[in-house]
């Protein structure tokens, strides 16, 4: 199995569970994420969603090229992109706080995954970046869009994906990436977290969201998520992307 659930005292926690791949997306991860997702919906005991990764050197490291490289053309990619970006659409649009406990890098997809939860909360030893522009393509799940949403200064949304790198936990926090970075034991992180936030009832968060989404509705997320898709899309098909993603194969397969 890719991943993990469990359910304790309406924390529902996804955990990605491919420490071997550092915990790269694949289509079975995505059916998790649309289990987990289902379930919030027809279930009033949740109260909040976790997403994190097994082990603690990746919390994700995206979409797992040595599956999806066969993808070639604007259409293939497309078809993958779109899929992970209407999961990532109904994640970010839950009626529960959703948090994304960071335990090691979030790179690329993995960044965009964290981007879309409401809420980052960082191990110090983490770094994470959008770091789709080394393979010639932009952000395609959606986390461009959520970037510009999250309150980030413009200049710095901007730059972090521009720049294409990975940031430290401390510049993370600084740029306000990451809401808390932390020490130790992720466990010990979220109850931290969430001590205060379990005291109210659950019916005050979902009022709050709702007011966030109604937001994002004016401002036609949605559709913006899917522009951004489809101009990744355009770009997977490039000679640049495919010889990125070759070398990047060829590197791997090196070691």
């Amino acid at each position: 199995m890719a991943y993990k659930i469990s359910n304790k005292d309406g924390v529902l926690t996804f955990t990605i569970d491919r420490e071997e791949k550092r915990n790269a997306v694949n289509d079975e991860v995505m059916e998790g994420l649309k289990e987990v997702i289902t379930y919030i919906k027809e279930h009033e005991n949740v109260r909040f969603l976790v997403v994190t990764g097994a082990g603690e050197k990746a919390f994700c490291s995206g979409g797992d090229l040595s599956e999806f490289h066969s993808l070639h053309t604007e259409e293939q990619a497309f078809g993958m992109l779109s899929k992970m970006g209407n999961i990532l659409y109904d994640l970010a649009t839950l009626r529960v706080p959703t948090i994304a406990l960071i335990n090691g890098a979030a790179v690329g997809g993995g960044c965009e995954i964290a981007t879309a939860c409401d809420f980052r909360l960082v191990a110090s030893h983490a770094k994470c970046g959008f770091i789709q522009g080394t393979l010639a393509i932009t952000s395609g799940w959606g986390g461009g869009t959520y970037l510009f949403e999250r309150g980030l200064r413009h200049d710095r949304a901007l730059k972090m994906l521009v720049d294409a790198k990975v940031y430290d936990a401390q510049l993370l926090h600084e740029i306000g990436w990451a809401m808390r970075v932390f020490e130790g034991s992720k466990e010990q992180a979220l109850e931290e977290f969430i001590a205060n936030m379990r005291k109210i009832h659950p019916s005050v968060h979902q009022a709050y969201k709702e007011i966030e989404l109604r937001k994002w509705k004016e401002r036609n997320i949605y559709d913006r998520v899917m522009e951004e898709i489809r101009l990744c899309a355009k770009l997977w098909e490039s000679d640049a992307h495919n010889e990125a993603v070759q070398a990047f194969l060829n590197k791997s397969n090196s070691k």
